[in-house]
């Protein structure tokens, strides 16, 4: 089975999953999203955008906010290396991704990605007043709390 990339829009990859991922939800916004064909049929997606992080430079590394398939073989490892060839191409000096620490990686590693370290995990202590921010949205606490790795593929 060959494996195709195609742009598609912020709709159609969160539409994919609130279809299958397993623990996140549709997110806001993003720099970027790819669809991986299957023999013609949309099998998976990533959507990649700003750091999480507010101390990572948005400007020099991409971050994949999320990352779904329908478990066709291969395609995780694809929609990895597609995003980091992306993001390379757009002038991005890494790209990285949280995943929860029970998760192996294995599709990051045959990827071409490295573990760069450990996230230790934490609840949101805010009180209902803080969870509005400045740009009248409100913060998000429905993301996993638990430790997560830190995987990072860097372009030289």
């Amino acid at each position: 089975m060959k494996l195709r990339a195609v742009p598609i829009s912020l709709r159609e990859a969160n539409g994919l999953v609130c279809r299958w991922h397993r623990h996140h939800k549709p997110v806001r916004g993003y720099k970027f999203a790819v669809g991986c064909l299957a023999d013609g049929l949309l099998v998976g997606a990533v959507i990649v955008g700003r750091p999480v992080a507010r101390m990572v430079d948005e400007h020099t590394v991409a971050e994949v906010t999320r990352l779904v398939t329908d478990g066709t073989p291969n395609a995780c490892s694809f929609l990895y290396g597609v995003a980091g060839r992306v993001a390379r191409e757009m002038g991005y000096q890494a790209i990285q991704i949280y995943i929860l620490e029970k998760e192996s990686g294995t599709s990051l590693r045959a990827a071409g990605w490295h573990l760069n370290g450990q996230v230790k995990g934490r609840q949101w202590e805010l009180s209902s007043e803080t969870h509005l921010r400045l740009d009248g949205h409100t913060r998000r606490t429905d993301q996993p709390t638990s430790n997560k790795q830190r995987w990072i593929k860097e372009f030289s």
